[in-house]
């Protein structure tokens, strides 16, 4: 009852965000080339296509994914309304001779998006994005010992899956951006996880050391949620992104991570590394 309850206000939201953003359109695009709102460049669940490789480790992640906007509609003061898609895949693999890069898990996103963004005076803005998403885990065959006919570590294949709504509102000044963002689980499984979950970020571009088209860039996340206790994970970048700061282009990172494994079969084991990573942002 509880949960139909959350779910009912949820839809009430999202309907009353989409029809007011369609019904104070002076102009609809379809498909347009680029993202009504950016993502966020911390926060792990957004979408991109890169490669990551730890530190001192065995141990790398594939990326591959994308959101779209479907169609953008457009204010008579400049606010713009978008409705989009998200498909993302986040792989774990390892190395190994002869170019063999076998794979240990795999995570799958997909759901919708909403999003909204004023513009203010100079270069500024405020903006939400809204997401319904769903996400599933799995062991893949390279989390399975042929030899000995088992599971990796003793570690066997578990349920994970889980599905929510999010809202990110944030403020953009000039080069930098602030934002914030809740996270509600409306079905989860391992059942033990609460469903809230809690972010803050920033991302800034400072063009005043940019040189031409390359841009340096720092960024940070902050999220707390509850897996077997109440937990924090840390993120925090650092990098040159080539192309447009808040926008397409390519990136090379340097990620700085502590907290849970972000692989849901790994959900509740404890994780700090140091990566190395190229990433191609929409």
């Amino acid at each position: 009852m509880k949960i139909e309850l959350h779910l009912k206000y949820i839809r009430i939201l999202l309907l009353t965000v989409v029809f007011s953003g369609i019904l104070t359109a002076q102009k609809v695009e379809l498909f347009p080339g680029d993202l009504n709102i950016q993502p966020f460049t911390s926060n792990f669940l957004e979408p991109r296509m890169g490669v990551f490789f730890q530190s001192g480790k065995n141990d790398l992640r594939l990326d591959i994914g994308a959101s779209k906007d479907i169609a953008r509609f457009t204010g008579n003061n400049g606010t713009l309304f978008s409705i989009g898609a998200d498909f993302f895949t986040y792989t774990r693999l390892r190395g190994e001779a002869d170019f063999h890069f076998p794979v240990d898990a795999v995570d799958y996103l997909f759901g919708l998006n909403a999003g909204y963004k004023i513009p203010l005076k100079g270069r500024s803005e405020f903006g939400i994005r809204a997401r319904l998403s769903h996400i599933s885990a799995h062991f893949v065959d390279g989390h399975y010992d042929g030899s000995s006919q088992r599971w990796r570590d003793n570690r066997n294949p578990l349920v994970y899956s889980r599905e929510f709504v999010e809202l990110f509102p944030y403020y953009r000044s000039g080069d930098g951006r602030i934002y914030l963002g809740i996270t509600y689980l409306f079905h989860v499984d391992p059942t033990e996880i609460e469903p809230w979950i809690i972010q803050a970020g920033f991302d800034t571009y400072p063009s005043s050391l940019s040189f031409g088209n390359i841009y340096p860039f720092v960024s940070y996340d902050y999220k707390m949620g509850y897996t077997t206790a109440y937990n924090s994970n840390h993120t925090a970048q650092i990098g040159l992104k080539f192309g447009k700061p808040f926008g397409s282009g390519l990136r090379v990172v340097f990620t700085l991570f502590s907290g849970k494994n972000v692989h849901g079969e790994y959900y509740e084991i404890d994780d700090e590394h140091f990566s190395t990573g190229v990433t191609i942002d929409f």
